[in-house]
């Protein structure tokens, strides 16, 4: 009879090994992990979707309504109770009491008469996009590169947009105002082009190619960015020059002679099994 193998189990991810040392053992931290994994992409529906029903005008004592805020704010507070469960002291980290603060501004007080049209409550939403980027280490080193892509392509775009309304003006009549200049210089940096404003100068079109350069960049690192925030299972290494805490190193070392040794209790129990039969 052939023995089963081993399950292997999911690496630790980076957002639970920032609490190796509050949590009670390493079989609590890999629970941990596996919970974050399963949550993330729940969160991240239940940050965008109240944002997503507030931005179409749906009142929220509509039917569809209660139940996505109410929802939503449900898997914050389940996230919020496990770490509770698993961290020692988590409602004392900056990470915990951001949780916390989350999960009661966010509440759906709308409910309560009197609470239904808060502009206050609306914007509180916004809140959950913040857990997201401000406590998740992927989401800040995403938030990081792109914010300094950011920075340079919205320097680009105003200058070159500039540059096409000086020059496109006096001889160009789609470029009426500035304004126009800077739709014509978004639609070129997004590369969508919807060909409704035209530079026909040479120096507008030399500041529509600096434009489409900077376009091709911003996405490819945008893309790289968002790839990075949704893959949890990727290893930590030194970010932006800040060595990693000893307890991150040790852990990574712990959990390569961990795999050796699954690997090694693997080939074991296929050759007792071989044996047996």
């Amino acid at each position: 009879m052939r023995l089963p193998k081993v399950m292997k189990r999911r690496p630790v991810s980076d957002s639970a090994q920032r609490f190796a040392s509050r949590v009670r053992s390493p079989e609590d931290l890999q629970s941990l992990s596996d919970f974050e994994h399963f949550i993330y992409f729940p969160l991240v529906l239940a940050a965008v979707l109240p944002l997503v029903s507030a931005a179409s005008n749906a009142t929220n004592d509509s039917r569809v309504s209660i139940v996505v805020n109410v929802v939503a704010w449900l898997v914050f507070v389940v996230d919020l109770v496990v770490h509770v469960h698993y961290v020692r002291r988590y409602l004392r980290t900056g990470a915990g009491v951001f949780d916390l603060v989350v999960v009661i501004i966010t509440a759906p007080w709308f409910l309560i008469p009197g609470f239904g049209g808060s502009q206050v409550l609306v914007l509180a939403r916004l809140a959950r996009v913040a857990r997201l980027v401000f406590v998740s280490p992927g989401a800040r080193r995403a938030g990081k590169r792109i914010g300094r892509v950011g920075v340079f392509a919205i320097g680009m775009l105003l200058f070159c947009s500039w540059m096409a309304y000086v020059a496109e003006h006096p001889a160009n009549p789609e470029f009426a105002t500035f304004g126009d200049a800077l739709w014509w210089g978004i639609v070129t940096l997004t590369t969508v082009g919807y060909g409704d404003i035209v530079p026909i100068t040479t120096t507008g079109r030399l500041a529509g190619i600096a434009i489409m350069f900077t376009g091709v960049a911003v996405l490819g690192v945008l893309a790289g960015s968002l790839a990075a925030l949704f893959h949890l299972d990727q290893p930590r290494e030194e970010d932006d020059g800040v060595p990693l805490p000893p307890v991150v190193e040790e852990l990574a070392s712990l959990r390569a002679e961990l795999k050796s040794f699954d690997e090694r209790l693997s080939r074991l129990i296929d050759q007792v099994g071989a044996d047996a039969t």
